[in-house]
C-alpha cells in the first residue's frame, strides 16, 4: 500500500444524470480579481431568452490549467480530424445584457 500510484489515484463518481450532460453553444466567461466565472448556455435561434445551463467557477489557478488543458486536446483533436473551422468575424450576432466579461 505504499505504491505513490496508489496513494495518488482519484476516484471520481459520475451520476447517470450528470452523465447525460448539457449541451451548449454559447460560454460566457467573467473573472474577480479571486474567481473565473464560466456560464455554458444553450440559446436557441429567434428565441429572445436563454437560460444558463451550468456556471462554473474556478481559481485563477484553475481557470489556467483547464485553458491549458483545452488547448492541448483542441490540438490532439484537430490532428485526427483536421483544424476546426472558425466562423467569419466570430461575433455573436446578438447583444447580450449579462455582465460584461473582463479577459
Amino acid at each position: 500500500m505504499n505504491d505513490p500510484k496508489i496513494q495518488n489515484q482519484i476516484n471520481i463518481e459520475l451520476s447517470d444524470e450528470m452523465a447525460e450532460g448539457q449541451y451548449s453553444n454559447l460560454a460566457v466567461i467573467t473573472h474577480s480579481g479571486t474567481e473565473f466565472v464560466l456560464d455554458f448556455i444553450n440559446i436557441m435561434p429567434g428565441m429572445p431568452k436563454a437560460k444558463v445551463k451550468s456556471r462554473i467557477i474556478l481559481t485563477p489557478h484553475h481557470a489556467k490549467r483547464l485553458f491549458r488543458a483545452l488547448k492541448e486536446n483542441i490540438a490532439k483533436y484537430e490532428n485526427v480530424h483536421g483544424p476546426i473551422k472558425e466562423t467569419e468575424g466570430g461575433d455573436m450576432p446578438f447583444q447580450l445584457n449579462g455582465p460584461v466579461g473582463q479577459a
